[in-house]
């Protein structure tokens, strides 16, 4: 049965979106139902929901298009840590203080760290995106690439229906099925998301106590620690090792302490023995932040380290903290796709292995940068700098 499902799933999505392809898509969406009402939904919610939807095109523009650019991490940040964003989180801060102590006493989570998330996912509930949810996820798991993760996100879309938390007419969210005030995809919902208001319902579009009580629990079950925060930003010494970089690179904050690190008001970094990692988003150049177990948590939540680092910052603004000490260079190289893989080209035909050549800066190419930038006498912090792609022979975006 998985595989015959599969199989006009794949079918369904490498013809255009007509005639035959029209009717293979019908046939998809017919063996997703068929899987859901033999995994226990009930029929008559599968017909209704499964009957309505529709093949977005657009959907698959967005989930196929790769940004031209990669991001620095001053272009990420900049419009994410806004002085709105930072104003309204203190503002709701204190007009939900007493449901955010609620949810921190239930889950460990701390109010700012809440408010935070719901600035970074929705601008504190101003837009949840107005894709169908039921759709958005029909057209993704009718789509070869990542078939079968998506038909299990709109089966799981058809129970949070059953159970009655949303209508599937007012069921919108992202493109890519995210909902509600924290953008819960469906498996998340079905599993974190709970009652926050005592009406039996767990609705995460209309009710903000539902909201960031899931938000909470979500963080908890990912194993948030309420001793420690998310990180810190920290001043390194003159002459430091920035090859010691990295995420996987971590270890104790008496270490790190050893080494000279400290805040950025002098004192040394703790002398406790927490694990720590020390990350440097945009260079020898930027801030350098030291990140405990709850970035990782927060990276649970969002893969992307400038997604952790902007909630992580973010949290601290609401929570009183001033700017960053040093904030990232604004002329920071902006790479072009086809350029990050000639980069990662050139450091492989090198000897420095960046891993597959696709065009992402992940931690394999920046590791590969690191090691090309210590043997060729350079301060190895990792990063694509001017210099280093001097070298190489590439001139990023404002610098032909």
């Amino acid at each position: 049965m998985k595989k015959m499902f599969l199989v006009a799933t794949l079918v369904a999505a490498l013809a255009p979106m007509e005639g035959l392809a029209e009717s293979a898509f019908e046939a998809c969406i017919g063996d997703i139902r068929a899987k859901a009402v033999q995994e226990g939904v009930d029929a008559d919610v599968a017909d209704r929901v499964l009957g309505s939807v529709r093949h977005l095109d657009r959907v698959i523009e967005l989930d196929q298009r790769q940004p031209e650019f990669s991001t620095p991490f001053v272009d990420y940040l900049g419009p994410r840590v806004t002085t709105q964003r930072i104003d309204q989180g203190r503002a709701l801060l204190q007009t939900h203080r007493a449901l955010l102590e609620r949810v921190q006493a239930a889950t460990g989570v701390p109010p700012a760290y809440l408010v935070a998330f719901w600035g970074m996912e929705t601008n504190y509930g101003s837009y949840f995106g107005r894709t169908s949810v039921p759709s958005a996820l029909a057209t993704l798991a009718c789509d070869p690439r990542r078939a079968e993760y998506f038909a299990e996100e709109l089966i799981a879309a058809l129970r949070i229906i059953e159970e009655g938390a949303i209508p599937f007419e007012r069921m919108e969210g992202s493109w890519a099925g995210a909902m509600g005030h924290v953008q819960f995809m469906p498996s998340v919902f079905l599993r974190y998301a709970v009652d926050g208001d005592g009406d039996g319902k767990r609705d995460l579009w209309n009710s903000i106590p539902d909201a960031m009580m899931s938000a909470g629990n979500f963080l908890n079950a990912l194993g948030w620690d309420p001793k420690y925060r998310w990180g810190r930003e920290v001043v390194l010494p003159q002459g430091f090792d920035y090859s010691q970089a990295g995420r996987t690179a971590r270890r104790p904050l008496n270490e790190w302490r050893r080494l000279g690190v400290t805040d950025v008001h002098g004192n040394p970094v703790a002398d406790i023995d927490l694990e720590a990692a020390l990350l440097l988003p945009a260079g020898h150049l930027g801030p350098a932040f030291l990140v405990y177990p709850n970035f990782n948590v927060i990276m649970g939540w969002n893969r992307s380290e400038f997604f952790a680092l902007a909630v992580g910052h973010l949290a601290d603004r609401i929570s009183g903290a001033g700017r960053l000490y040093r904030p990232p260079p604004a002329d920071a190289a902006r790479l072009s796709r086809a350029q990050v893989v000639q980069l990662q080209s050139q450091l492989n035909d090198k000897g420095f292995n960046s891993g597959e050549a696709d065009g992402i800066l992940g931690p394999a190419t920046r590791n590969a940068i690191s090691q090309y930038q210590l043997a060729n006498g350079m301060i190895a912090d990792g990063f694509p700098e001017e210099t280093l792609l001097a070298r190489l022979g590439i001139a990023p975006k404002g610098h032909q």
